[in-house]
């Protein structure tokens, strides 16, 4: 026997797992159009990272220390 679920079936479950991706593309490109300079901005923060990656790893990896590291243990 067939278990068959009532509700949309798989392209619902699709559906709700890419809207809040699909909808903050969606707000990116419409800043970048409304904003032109926000996208000049972001192209020179890109580009700043080929030399500042090592300050993204430290800040990554005291955000991983604070949030691992400091729970109190009961």
């Amino acid at each position: 026997m067939k278990n068959v679920t009532p509700g949309g079936g798989p392209s619902a479950s699709w559906l709700k797992r890419r809207l809040p991706w699909v909808l903050t593309a969606i707000v990116a490109v419409g800043l970048c159009v409304v904003f032109p300079r926000m996208l000049a901005f972001v192209e020179l923060a890109a580009r700043e990272l080929r030399y500042l990656w090592w300050l993204v790893l430290m800040v990554a990896l005291a955000i991983y220390f604070f949030f691992f590291f400091g729970r109190k243990k009961d």
